[in-house]
């Protein structure tokens, strides 16, 4: 099973531009038809259209809703500049993508964080067994503690997202990719260590998409 994560970092590059790319990026981290597939970041406007994109079954939270309560109006203020005006007001948004291969229920979300910024983790159940947790933090390792709650109830789990931690770990979970605040961690189960997608696998046009790399994993 070939699992990734990335925070779109609202469909900018690095560094950002006026325009986004984001239907690029989730067309470039899907095209080979992993099974799972944990996004950050994601402009609420966009949950509509992640399974277009993609060719995969959406499952999204919001984290924060929409500045002015109108995705579609947050995207067109976005659209004046996307590298000024980021999430300023088209909310965020985290999405968990599950290929047509797997069973999915149990999805369910929760807040782990409220300041500086709501932060949430979400998940669900995959084939009747693994569960697959979603997540985006502050670097607050309380917030990271509330994580492995959400997950705790679980004998096989898959962790992944952006803890803003760098080499972050949990116990008795498999071994933190080093250095990266981008993390794919699982418990119960088999696997190999992450590993980063490298610049040229995510530059496009001369273009580097997101200030994040892209991690993955192969579990057995």
């Amino acid at each position: 099973m070939l699992v990734r994560t990335w925070n779109l970092f609202h469909g900018n590059t690095l560094p950002p531009r006026r325009r986004a790319f984001l239907r690029e990026m989730v067309e470039l981290v899907t095209h080979d038809r992993p099974d799972v597939v944990c996004l950050q970041e994601v402009p609420v406007w966009a949950i509509e259209h992640l399974e277009r994109w993609s060719g995969m079954r959406s499952f999204a939270a919001t984290a924060r809703p929409p500045l002015l309560r109108s995705a579609s109006l947050g995207r067109r203020l976005a659209d004046l500049h996307h590298g000024l005006l980021r999430s300023a007001f088209t909310g965020e948004a985290d999405a968990i993508l599950v290929s047509d291969d797997h069973e999915v229920d149990d999805v369910r979300s929760e807040v782990v964080g409220e300041r500086p910024l709501r932060r949430i983790a979400h998940g669900l159940r995959l084939d009747g067994g693994t569960y697959v947790v979603n997540f985006h933090i502050d670097a607050d390792p309380a917030e990271l503690a509330r994580v492995a709650a959400f997950a705790a109830s679980w004998p096989q789990v898959i962790v992944a997202g952006d803890a803003n931690i760098a080499s972050a770990s949990l116990d008795g979970y498999s071994a933190a990719l080093p250095g990266s605040i981008d993390q794919i961690l699982y418990r119960g189960l088999e696997g190999g260590a992450p590993t980063a997608w490298p610049l040229e696998r995510r530059t496009r046009d001369g273009r580097l998409l997101s200030d994040h790399a892209p991690v993955e994993v192969e579990l057995g």
